[in-house]
């Protein structure tokens, strides 16, 4: 939502005057993630609040961040319309944040071996990567999507995606008021993970590093493990949504098309009429006057989060 909320000019309003510049980049992709995916399921991951058990642990979590205008807020009772018109599945709960339910939904799907792809920009995600569990980063609304499994991750990073809540622990995230080990860049963090595999293990071997680099981890001890806490996902959240009810059952068509007519996205319903029409297309959606194939069973193998 903030990625499309940025996206797209503020100046995309309805005759009326309805702002809808964000309800028009979730939706855009939404039907690129689709198209291009092709998932058998999907789930809406959403925050709920600023209670969570990690506000709670730190009071100053993601602070910093930069005031979101009203614009944006006033947009989100759309977004969530739009997403009950397709009839997809969302969970939240004010305890977690959208994170931990995007891993415990991912390690459960990957569990029953479903392939599952993580859309999201937030690179706590990172550390769920495995052969069967990748992130993909939007880029130019979804039409450029960078992947990233192990692999890519080690190349990028320097570090495994086990590694990347010690990673965080010693870099921080600016984003989440997270501040590391104060003087540990990037180049540096990786440096000692791959030497020592852990931030428990640096810490172990702090009489083998250069006395600088030393003198840094010793100052912020307790924050550098707090920030690797932080940034750690929950895997075992009790799931308020059965693997089972994410997978596609007959999509609705119509109360999309009059979603997107209420909102005046005309190039959007041709978009989706597109995808309703695609072979994929019409094992997903209901039979309307724009989808005449009859419903496909077919086994789930491939999950989409978000």
């Amino acid at each position: 939502m903030y990625r499309a909320f940025y996206a797209i000019p503020a100046t995309m309003k309805t005759r009326a005057g309805e702002q809808t510049n964000a309800v028009y980049g979730v939706a855009s992709m939404l039907l690129a993630i689709l198209k291009l995916e092709q998932p058998d399921a999907l789930l809406f991951c959403f925050d709920a609040g600023e209670e969570t058990f990690r506000h709670k642990e730190n009071a100053t979590y993601k602070e910093g961040r930069a005031e979101t205008p009203d614009e944006f807020y006033h947009q989100i009772p759309r977004i969530l319309e739009m997403i009950e018109a397709f009839d997809l599945p969302h969970v939240s709960d004010t305890k977690f944040e959208a994170d931990d339910f995007l891993c415990t939904y991912a390690l459960a799907a990957a569990k029953e071996g479903w392939r599952v792809t993580i859309v999201t920009g937030d690179k706590d995600a990172f550390q769920l990567a495995t052969d069967t569990i990748r992130v993909a980063i939007p880029h130019k609304g979804y039409q450029q999507a960078e992947y990233l499994g192990p692999k890519e991750i080690e190349a990028k990073y320097g570090v495994t995606p086990s590694q990347i809540p010690s990673y965080k622990g010693l870099v921080g995230d600016a984003s989440d008021n997270l501040p590391g080990v104060k003087g540990i860049g990037p180049k540096t963090a990786a440096e000692l993970l791959q030497k020592y595999q852990s931030l428990e293990g640096v810490y172990e071997h702090l009489a083998d590093i250069k006395p600088t680099v030393r003198a840094k981890l010793e100052a912020d001890r307790e924050q550098g493990f707090f920030c690797e806490h932080m940034a750690r996902l929950v895997p075992d959240i009790p799931l308020p949504r059965a693997l089972h009810d994410l997978e596609f059952r007959d999509l609705p068509v119509d109360p999309v098309l009059a979603f997107f007519r209420t909102v005046e996205f005309a190039a959007l319903e041709r978009r989706l009429l597109s995808i309703v029409s695609s072979p994929w297309g019409q094992t997903k959606f209901m039979q309307t006057r724009a989808a005449q194939a009859a419903p496909v069973e077919k086994k789930v193998d491939q999950m989409a989060l978000f």
